[in-house]
């Protein structure tokens, strides 16, 4: 065997080192997607950075970003701006609902000068926001030939209806939105970065289909469903992450007291099944 083989072999892990290096993987996943969770990516903040760009470039009451969830199947507003646009902040509607449904359902621009008139319109999801607007822009989102949103802008202040211009305006924002989720995704999507890592280190000694395994089984528990409360708890927190000093004090202590209670019971479960 050549010097360059062995060093091959010596760097692929085999045989008991393999269930070893598989629970790191895991819990390097584990603790990657926690973070990005509960880390606000920089891509969110340019995507608010982009809406309010809108808000003031169209003067308009309202612009917002409904970014798709595959796995819920929704389309949720993520980000919005102008003072008739944060009621419209987390609600999710079905790909295929409203204006901004049709839009990323076809992929088509759309401007209407009244909403009303139209049978796409989505009176009741609008009211729920506490805001109907009179006319819309909306373009969708694109990431290669796949639509991923929708950018809304809602009444310009100073015109009764949006222009072929306008639309043409709206799509270069999207284009930047589109750019900032992109590139977001790939900082913040584990699969890609153990992948990325493992290659690394393999440095060629790890095949590729074995180096999609290991990914594969390191991620495979970020999916399960009854990692769903987990990952609605770290979510949470992440959102409480804008409290008060003194509210987040208290959070610590419940969470604390919480943490304690809970590894006591493991620990009893532990002894239990032992003495059986």
């Amino acid at each position: 065997m050549n010097a360059k083989r062995k060093a091959k072999e010596q760097r692929r892990p085999t045989g008991k080192t393999d269930g070893a290096f598989e629970q790191i993987l895991e819990a390097v996943a584990r603790r990657a997607e926690t973070a990005r969770r509960i880390d606000s990516p920089s891509a969110e903040a340019l995507l608010r950075s982009i809406v309010d760009a809108t808000v003031a470039l169209f003067q308009a009451e309202a612009a917002s970003i409904a970014l798709y969830d595959p796995a819920a199947d929704r389309l949720v507003f993520e980000v919005a701006a102008g003072e008739q646009g944060q009621g419209v902040i987390g609600m999710a509607i079905s790909p295929g609902e409203g204006i901004a449904g049709y839009v990323f359902s076809t992929g088509e621009s759309i401007a209407l000068s009244n909403v009303e008139d139209d049978p796409r319109f989505g009176r009741q999801a609008a009211e729920q926001t506490g805001y109907v607007p009179r006319s819309i822009v909306a373009v969708p989102l694109t990431d290669g030939d796949r639509t991923i949103g929708v950018l809304e802008v809602l009444d310009k202040r100073n015109s009764a209806s949006f222009t072929l211009q306008d639309v043409e305006l709206a799509a270069v924002f999207a284009r930047q939105a589109a750019v900032a989720i992109g590139a977001g995704r790939v900082e913040r999507d584990v699969r890609a970065l153990l992948r990325g890592a493992l290659v690394s280190v393999a440095q060629g000694g790890v095949d590729a289909r074995r180096i999609e395994e290991l990914v594969g089984a390191a991620t495979a528990t970020l999916d399960r469903e009854d990692d769903s409360r987990l990952w609605a708890l770290v979510e949470a927190v992440a959102r409480v992450r804008r409290a008060s000093p003194d509210q987040l004090a208290l959070v610590g202590d419940l969470l604390d007291v919480l943490a304690r209670h809970a590894e006591r019971a493991a620990r009893d479960r532990g002894s239990r099944a032992r003495r059986r």
